[in-house]
């Protein structure tokens, strides 16, 4: 871009800034809570805008037999880096979220499904509350899955989610949900939650390939709220003063999928096209809190009609989807002082006939020190993962997480 251009484009963002700024009230925050906030006038709309950045450094060393742990690989990477907005549009029953994601973690995966562009955008969705307890959503945002996904990867209380999140999630898709809530009593909670969707994952512009994707979600809170949200963040930095619990189960369907994964993975190409088939996943997960002691437990198992992708000779093509099913379990306790200790078991068990893969078994301890509470932390941990057939492997990770 040459100076004219440059200085011409810096003309008009200064009047753009001038207008804005006559036309809106726009308030600094503290810190942690958005770079700005903006509301109109009018008070017909307001925007928050934030931004965070993850920078890892990971060393991980793996073998077999005599030669385990000999080779050494590290590397330093941006994990993350996103821009986020959020507000309402003409009434605070009406509010949208845009996130997006400038990390090459972030947009990776272009396909000619994607038309071979960056994927940038992570969330784009609208939230309408039409009446008491309902609201309807719209847009590409995750799905209602387990909670390890949901849970924001900027409030996590190790370093990074688990294999059984890496193995069975089901992530972000475009379509609708329905989300509804009720209460037994002066505590019990119940949430509902429906979503419909395309099947086919985030930034898909292609159309949909196979058929369409069906989630619902079951919470139940018997002693009522967490604090500012906890049960949808990991650690308990809130210091619960009474034990809080979150009991939940989800039942996805996506119905002929084209991914070895449900909504991820690889495509299932044959020979006419794409391979076809019904994909089920089911979680069942929970969350405890009490007094900086926390406790997180999530199982997922997936089936598939048809798991091996044939072409219509009968043919396997050699793709499979990833069957089987993973356990994990994770507790911390957060000491006074804000630093915390946690430890994570994971158990993996795809099915071996048809995925060729070995049951994997992984164990992680952690050290977190909360500076501002998730916005600016560092975090570490220490995993092992061991793999029948005598793979193992040892990897440390060191976190810095910075959240405007």
């Amino acid at each position: 871009m040459n100076l004219k251009k440059l200085a011409l484009l810096g003309f008009f963002f200064s009047l753009i800034c001038i207008h804005f700024s006559r036309s809106q009230e726009i308030s600094s925050t503290q810190f942690g809570n958005g770079l700005l906030n903006i509301v109109g006038k009018d008070s017909t709309w307001s925007m928050k805008v934030g931004a965070r950045i993850q920078l890892l450094s990971n060393l991980s060393w793996e073998g077999t037999g005599e030669k385990s742990f000999s080779n050494p690989e590290q590397n330093f990477l941006v994990r993350r880096a996103r821009l986020k907005f959020n507000g309402f549009a003409y009434s605070p029953k009406l509010k949208y979220k845009i996130e997006l994601g400038l990390s090459n973690r972030d947009i990776s995966g272009a396909s000619i499904f994607t038309s071979n562009a960056p994927r940038y955008i992570l969330d784009a969705v609208v939230m309408w509350n039409f009446f008491q307890n309902f609201e309807l959503w719209f847009g590409q945002t995750k799905l209602p899955g387990n909670i390890e996904r949901v849970i924001s990867s900027g409030d996590l209380q190790q370093v990074d989610r688990s294999l059984l999140n890496r193995r069975f999630n089901i992530d972000r898709d475009m379509g609708f949900q329905l989300r509804h809530h009720f209460s037994f009593g002066r505590k019990f909670l119940v949430r509902e939650k429906f979503a419909f969707s395309q099947g086919e994952g985030r930034n898909v512009t292609s159309g949909n390939f196979g058929g369409h994707q069906y989630t619902t979600r079951l919470e139940l809170l018997p002693f009522g709220k967490f604090i500012k949200k906890g049960d949808y963040k990991a650690a308990d930095l809130s210091r619960e003063d009474t034990p809080k619990l979150m009991l939940a189960a989800t039942y996805d369907l996506n119905a002929d999928a084209v991914k070895t994964r449900s909504n991820l993975g690889g495509y299932m190409i044959n020979d006419i096209g794409l391979y076809t088939t019904d994909i089920s996943t089911v979680f069942i997960d929970l969350m405890f809190k009490y007094r900086g002691f926390s406790l997180m437990g999530e199982f997922a198992d997936r089936n598939a009609d048809n798991p091996i992708a044939t072409n219509s000779d009968g043919t396997p093509t050699g793709d499979v989807v990833q069957v089987g099913n993973g356990l994990n379990l994770q507790s911390g306790y957060l000491f006074k002082n804000n630093w915390e200790v946690s430890a994570r078991f994971t158990n993996i068990e795809l099915d071996k006939e048809i995925t060729g893969e070995n049951p994997e078994e992984q164990y992680t301890l952690g050290l977190s020190k909360y500076i501002v509470g998730h916005k600016l932390k560092v975090q570490t941990d220490f995993s092992y993962l061991h793999k029948d057939e005598g793979l193992d492997q040892i990897m440390y990770r060191f976190q810095i997480d910075v959240h405007f």
